[in-house]
């Protein structure tokens, strides 16, 4: 959204920067000219005068000296024709002086310098003065030609042609086209500078609620936005986020508290329940009552379990524990380790083969080895005696921290693997083994509450695969 706003302000300032520097270059190079006119056709009228009072040979004498000493000191070219279009005195050389040199050439027949020349001297012999001359620019033209009448009225008897070079007057427009550029491009500079700063005040309060919904939405309730700049709307908007988050966090906070704290009540109870039916169990005879007692116990201790689940979860679900460094290569060796016994005895192979000297990831406190219990805990109940488990940790290309467990266990089918992670979730063909089945809803809890994410599919050709992505810290 910057780049884009960015983009429309770019635009509409350097529009209005050519809308400006446009016409003030073209004003100017207007204006140019039309000095480089009104210089050149004082002496235009004043070698009209001298050739108009020519009458001996002292005077055509004079009139050469006079154009001669122009044309040398401006590097022009001057030539006096009479009404015929026979030159009566010329002064200068070079490609100024033959374009009006040819001027006498019919004007339908001439080209480029001689033919401007040759309107000009048309347009003299008629009694009009040359009172334009093409806008000079600094890529030309190099040469322009005006012409002034001898004589007035019905006495013109011939015309003065002045080839003016244009060499000072285009460089006076360039450099003062490339001050107007300059100006123009400095105008623009401090403008961006000004609309990054008004782009980055509009945005900077969007940004930060921005980042706020999405820690929100992650699942941290204690995010609010900060940003306290921007345009009032922004403002009051992220006032109202902010109290819209507080009321969420509350009522959140009030449900899991109502969890942790039912689940905590009823532990007390259900313990003195537990323990009065261990105390009631020598006093029963064997037979009927017994077996109903044994399955009494179970119900109870599957109950307790089931309350130890619901206030782990609520713990994870509070959000108060902030993401950290984590080393997961160690994490994974401990637990590894503090498993394998519990493997041994059930008759399971587990295996860590290959772990990196070092794994950092940015996680919740022990997320990690949290999440590989209830893994580890899963593949001790589902997969059958001597099956295999094979535990692997690695760096993923984006820089996250990967760790996968795979067994090669019955699995479920592909239509239930998105229900593992649910609260309470068992296929049916699991619905007898012991467990709460809150084990992988509390690991996708700790994955997500830690920026991560927890993935189960099929292996092939049979089995679960489970892989843990934690952020790179």
């Amino acid at each position: 959204m910057r780049r884009r706003l960015l983009a429309v302000l770019m635009v509409l300032m350097g529009v209005a920067a050519l809308l400006l520097c446009v016409p003030l270059a073209d004003a100017y190079a207007r204006g140019r000219t039309e000095h480089l006119l009104l210089q050149r056709r004082s002496e235009a009228v004043r070698f009209a005068d001298l050739a108009d009072r020519m009458r001996t040979a002292a005077d055509r004498a004079e009139l050469s000296a006079e154009i001669g000493r122009y044309a040398e000191l401006y590097g022009a070219g001057v030539v006096v024709v009479d009404t015929a279009g026979e030159t009566v005195a010329r002064a200068g050389s070079g490609p100024a002086s033959q374009a009006v040199t040819d001027a006498g050439a019919d004007v339908g027949t001439a080209s480029g310098a001689s033919s401007a020349a040759a309107e000009a001297r048309r347009r003299a012999l008629t009694g009009r003065s040359t009172d334009r001359l093409p806008t000079l620019r600094p890529w030309g033209p190099r040469t322009v030609v005006l012409a002034e009448p001898v004589g007035r009225d019905e006495r013109v008897s011939g015309a003065v042609l002045l080839a003016v070079p244009t060499d000072a007057a285009r460089r006076d427009v360039a450099v003062r086209w490339s001050l107007i550029a300059t100006g123009a491009v400095a105008a623009f500079a401090a403008a961006a500078l000004v609309a990054a700063g008004i782009a980055r005040w509009l945005l900077r309060p969007l940004l930060d609620l921005d980042r706020a919904v999405e820690r929100l939405a992650a699942g941290s309730l204690r995010a609010r936005a900060v940003s306290d700049t921007g345009p009032p709307e922004l403002r009051h908007l992220r006032q109202h986020f902010n109290a819209m988050a507080e009321a969420v966090a509350d009522s959140m906070g009030r449900q899991r508290d109502f969890v942790a704290d039912a689940s905590h009540q009823l532990r007390n109870p259900l313990a003195t329940l537990v323990l009065q039916l261990e105390n009631v169990e020598p006093h029963i005879a064997p037979g009927p009552g017994l077996a109903e007692h044994t399955r009494a116990l179970d119900e109870a201790e599957r109950l307790e379990e089931l309350l130890d689940g619901l206030l782990s979860l609520a713990r994870v679900e509070s959000g108060t524990a902030e993401p950290g460094h984590q080393d997961v290569a160690q994490a994974v060796r401990d637990r590894v380790t503090a498993w394998t016994p519990v493997f041994r005895a059930a008759g399971l192979h587990l295996t860590a083969a290959g772990l990196p000297q070092e794994l950092p990831a940015r996680a919740l406190p022990d997320a990690a080895g949290r999440i590989l219990d209830s893994l580890l805990d899963n593949a001790v109940k589902f997969v059958p005696r001597d099956g295999r488990v094979e535990v692997l940790a690695a760096r993923a290309g984006d820089g996250s921290a990967v760790v996968r467990v795979t067994d090669d266990g019955p699995g479920v089918p592909e239509d239930q693997l998105p229900l593992l992670l649910r609260r309470f979730a068992r296929s049916p063909e699991h619905q007898n083994v012991r467990g709460s089945g809150l084990g992988l809803a509390i690991a996708d809890e700790l994955a997500r509450g830690s920026g991560g994410r927890l993935e189960v599919r099929g292996n092939e050709p049979h089995g679960l695969v489970v892989e843990l992505r934690l952020p790179a810290r």
